[in-house]
Protein backbone atom coordinates (compact mmCIF):
# COMPACT_ATOMS: atom_id res chain seq x y z
CA UNK A 1 0.00 0.00 0.00
CA UNK A 2 1.04 3.26 -0.44
CA UNK A 3 -0.21 6.79 0.68
CA UNK A 4 -0.78 9.95 -1.54
CA UNK A 5 -1.06 13.62 -0.33
CA UNK A 6 -0.87 16.77 -1.76
CA UNK A 7 1.56 19.64 -1.26
CA UNK A 8 2.69 23.27 -1.43
CA UNK A 9 6.11 23.45 -1.71
CA UNK A 10 6.48 27.34 -0.70
CA UNK A 11 8.44 29.74 -2.90
CA UNK A 12 9.20 33.37 -3.38
CA UNK A 13 5.88 34.54 -4.83
CA UNK A 14 3.57 32.05 -4.43
CA UNK A 15 3.85 28.07 -3.87
CA UNK A 16 4.21 25.10 -6.14
CA UNK A 17 1.81 22.25 -5.80
CA UNK A 18 3.60 18.68 -5.36
CA UNK A 19 2.53 15.46 -5.04
CA UNK A 20 4.06 13.21 -2.45
CA UNK A 21 3.54 8.78 -2.81
CA UNK A 22 4.89 6.70 0.16
CA UNK A 23 4.59 3.31 0.05
CA UNK A 24 5.19 1.32 3.86
CA UNK A 25 8.64 1.67 5.19
CA UNK A 26 9.98 3.53 2.06
CA UNK A 27 14.17 2.97 1.24
CA UNK A 28 14.06 6.40 -0.45
CA UNK A 29 12.78 9.44 -1.49
CA UNK A 30 13.08 10.21 -5.33
CA UNK A 31 12.04 14.08 -6.05
CA UNK A 32 10.81 14.25 -9.65
CA UNK A 33 11.77 17.96 -12.08
CA UNK A 34 9.87 17.70 -15.11
CA UNK A 35 10.82 19.05 -18.65
CA UNK A 36 10.17 22.18 -20.06
CA UNK A 37 6.63 23.00 -20.58
CA UNK A 38 5.25 20.30 -18.47
CA UNK A 39 4.15 19.86 -14.76
CA UNK A 40 3.59 17.44 -12.33
CA UNK A 41 1.14 15.48 -14.08
CA UNK A 42 3.69 14.37 -16.54
CA UNK A 43 2.34 11.12 -17.62
CA UNK A 44 5.63 9.89 -18.41
CA UNK A 45 7.08 10.92 -15.16
CA UNK A 46 4.01 9.23 -13.37
CA UNK A 47 4.58 5.93 -15.14
CA UNK A 48 8.47 5.92 -13.87
CA UNK A 49 7.42 7.44 -10.16
CA UNK A 50 4.79 4.08 -10.28
CA UNK A 51 7.50 1.88 -10.74
CA UNK A 52 9.51 3.43 -7.98
CA UNK A 53 7.15 3.00 -5.67
CA UNK A 54 6.08 -0.66 -6.53
CA UNK A 55 9.89 -0.97 -5.00
CA UNK A 56 9.30 0.35 -2.01
CA UNK A 57 11.04 4.46 -3.21
CA UNK A 58 9.12 7.61 -2.15
CA UNK A 59 8.37 10.06 -4.99
CA UNK A 60 8.00 13.45 -4.86
CA UNK A 61 6.33 15.12 -8.18
CA UNK A 62 6.18 18.75 -8.14
CA UNK A 63 5.52 21.44 -10.05
CA UNK A 64 8.56 23.96 -10.70
CA UNK A 65 6.65 27.41 -11.42
CA UNK A 66 3.60 28.73 -9.84
CA UNK A 67 0.16 29.12 -11.83
CA UNK A 68 0.91 32.56 -12.55
CA UNK A 69 4.32 31.88 -13.60
CA UNK A 70 3.39 29.28 -15.99
CA UNK A 71 0.44 31.26 -17.60
CA UNK A 72 3.83 33.40 -18.34
CA UNK A 73 5.62 30.48 -19.88
CA UNK A 74 2.97 29.26 -22.09
CA UNK A 75 2.78 32.86 -23.53
CA UNK A 76 7.20 33.82 -23.41
CA UNK A 77 8.54 30.28 -23.09
CA UNK A 78 11.54 31.69 -21.20
CA UNK A 79 11.01 30.52 -17.46
CA UNK A 80 11.26 26.74 -18.60
CA UNK A 81 15.00 27.99 -19.57
CA UNK A 82 15.74 29.56 -16.59
CA UNK A 83 17.84 26.67 -15.00
CA UNK A 84 19.00 28.55 -11.64
CA UNK A 85 15.34 29.30 -10.69
CA UNK A 86 14.16 26.24 -11.70
CA UNK A 87 17.07 24.44 -10.01
CA UNK A 88 16.16 26.50 -6.89
CA UNK A 89 12.53 25.70 -6.78
CA UNK A 90 14.01 21.62 -6.39
CA UNK A 91 16.67 22.56 -4.07
CA UNK A 92 13.48 24.41 -1.69
CA UNK A 93 11.48 20.83 -1.88
CA UNK A 94 14.79 19.10 -0.96
CA UNK A 95 14.93 21.05 1.88
CA UNK A 96 12.13 20.66 2.93
CA UNK A 97 12.28 17.29 2.81
CA UNK A 98 15.06 17.87 5.16
CA UNK A 99 13.08 18.67 7.22
CA UNK A 100 10.11 16.68 7.06
CA UNK A 101 10.22 13.72 10.03
CA UNK A 102 8.90 11.22 7.86
CA UNK A 103 11.37 12.05 5.34
CA UNK A 104 14.48 12.85 6.87
CA UNK A 105 16.39 10.12 7.26
CA UNK A 106 15.16 9.13 3.48
CA UNK A 107 18.19 8.35 1.11
CA UNK A 108 17.62 11.47 -1.59
CA UNK A 109 17.22 10.52 -5.34
CA UNK A 110 16.74 12.70 -8.16
CA UNK A 111 15.10 12.70 -11.75
CA UNK A 112 14.79 14.75 -13.90
CA UNK A 113 13.82 14.93 -17.68
CA UNK A 114 14.73 17.55 -20.01
CA UNK A 115 15.77 20.72 -18.73
CA UNK A 116 14.80 19.38 -15.45
CA UNK A 117 17.74 17.10 -15.47
CA UNK A 118 20.15 20.18 -15.76
CA UNK A 119 18.22 21.75 -12.56
CA UNK A 120 18.63 18.43 -11.12
CA UNK A 121 22.22 18.34 -11.59
CA UNK A 122 22.17 22.32 -9.98
CA UNK A 123 20.49 20.88 -6.84
CA UNK A 124 22.75 17.91 -6.35
CA UNK A 125 26.20 20.07 -7.05
CA UNK A 126 24.11 22.53 -4.05
CA UNK A 127 23.40 19.97 -1.90
CA UNK A 128 26.21 16.88 -2.17
CA UNK A 129 26.03 15.72 1.09
CA UNK A 130 21.96 15.34 0.67
CA UNK A 131 21.34 13.99 -2.96
CA UNK A 132 22.86 10.20 -3.15
CA UNK A 133 21.58 10.01 -6.48
CA UNK A 134 20.56 11.27 -9.55
CA UNK A 135 18.86 9.86 -13.14
CA UNK A 136 18.28 11.87 -16.16
CA UNK A 137 15.85 10.98 -18.71
CA UNK A 138 16.24 12.65 -22.08
CA UNK A 139 18.28 14.99 -20.49
CA UNK A 140 19.50 18.66 -21.25
CA UNK A 141 22.50 18.75 -18.39
CA UNK A 142 24.70 20.71 -20.78
CA UNK A 143 22.77 23.76 -19.40
CA UNK A 144 23.90 22.97 -16.47
CA UNK A 145 27.51 22.72 -17.65
CA UNK A 146 29.55 24.79 -15.69
CA UNK A 147 28.27 23.08 -12.30
CA UNK A 148 28.88 19.84 -13.21
CA UNK A 149 32.54 19.05 -12.10
CA UNK A 150 31.01 19.85 -9.11
CA UNK A 151 28.04 16.87 -8.88
CA UNK A 152 29.51 13.73 -6.04
CA UNK A 153 26.04 11.87 -6.58
CA UNK A 154 26.16 9.06 -8.95
CA UNK A 155 24.20 9.79 -12.60
CA UNK A 156 22.78 7.75 -14.85
CA UNK A 157 22.31 9.95 -18.09
CA UNK A 158 19.13 8.01 -20.28
CA UNK A 159 19.05 8.87 -23.89
CA UNK A 160 17.03 7.33 -26.84
CA UNK A 161 18.63 6.01 -29.76
CA UNK A 162 16.96 8.27 -31.99
CA UNK A 163 17.84 11.19 -30.19
CA UNK A 164 21.28 12.08 -31.75
CA UNK A 165 21.64 15.46 -30.93
CA UNK A 166 20.74 14.85 -27.19
CA UNK A 167 23.19 11.54 -27.05
CA UNK A 168 26.44 13.98 -28.15
CA UNK A 169 25.24 16.83 -25.29
CA UNK A 170 24.90 14.07 -23.05
CA UNK A 171 28.04 12.08 -24.18
CA UNK A 172 29.71 15.87 -23.47
CA UNK A 173 28.58 16.03 -20.05
CA UNK A 174 29.15 12.74 -18.94
CA UNK A 175 33.00 13.75 -19.50
CA UNK A 176 32.45 16.24 -17.19
CA UNK A 177 30.49 14.42 -14.64
CA UNK A 178 34.05 13.51 -12.76
CA UNK A 179 33.31 13.54 -9.04
CA UNK A 180 31.27 10.30 -9.37
CA UNK A 181 30.45 7.14 -10.76
CA UNK A 182 28.54 7.98 -13.73
CA UNK A 183 27.31 5.80 -17.11
CA UNK A 184 25.09 6.70 -20.10
CA UNK A 185 22.62 4.37 -21.04
CA UNK A 186 20.89 4.81 -24.77
CA UNK A 187 17.84 3.03 -25.26
CA UNK A 188 17.84 1.56 -28.71
CA UNK A 189 15.11 3.14 -31.18
CA UNK A 190 13.94 5.81 -28.61
CA UNK A 191 12.97 8.68 -29.72
CA UNK A 192 13.26 11.81 -27.28
CA UNK A 193 9.88 10.99 -25.33
CA UNK A 194 10.25 7.96 -25.47
CA UNK A 195 6.69 7.21 -26.69
CA UNK A 196 7.80 4.08 -28.47
CA UNK A 197 6.49 0.44 -27.22
CA UNK A 198 8.52 -0.65 -24.29
CA UNK A 199 10.80 2.24 -24.20
CA UNK A 200 9.82 4.40 -21.26
CA UNK A 201 9.32 1.01 -19.26
CA UNK A 202 13.05 0.55 -19.83
CA UNK A 203 13.90 3.93 -18.57
CA UNK A 204 11.90 2.95 -15.49
CA UNK A 205 13.71 -0.32 -15.10
CA UNK A 206 16.97 1.23 -14.81
CA UNK A 207 15.88 4.44 -12.70
CA UNK A 208 14.65 1.85 -10.40
CA UNK A 209 17.63 -0.28 -10.79
CA UNK A 210 20.27 2.87 -10.36
CA UNK A 211 18.14 4.30 -7.18
CA UNK A 212 18.15 1.27 -5.50
CA UNK A 213 21.37 0.58 -6.17
CA UNK A 214 23.07 4.46 -4.54
CA UNK A 215 20.35 5.07 -2.07
CA UNK A 216 21.12 4.50 1.35
CA UNK A 217 18.76 2.39 3.74
CA UNK A 218 16.89 4.68 6.18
Amino acid sequence: MAAQEELAIPVDGGSLGATLTLPDEPSGLVLFAHGSGSSRTSPRNRLVAGVLVEARLGTLLMDLLTPEEEVEDIRTAALRFDIPLLAGRLTAAADLAREDQRLRDLGLGLFGASTGAAAALVTAADRPLEVHAVVSRGGRPDLARRRLAAVRAPTLLIVGGEDVEVIEMNRAALAELTGAESNLEIVPGATHLFEEPGALERVADLARDWFLRYLPGP
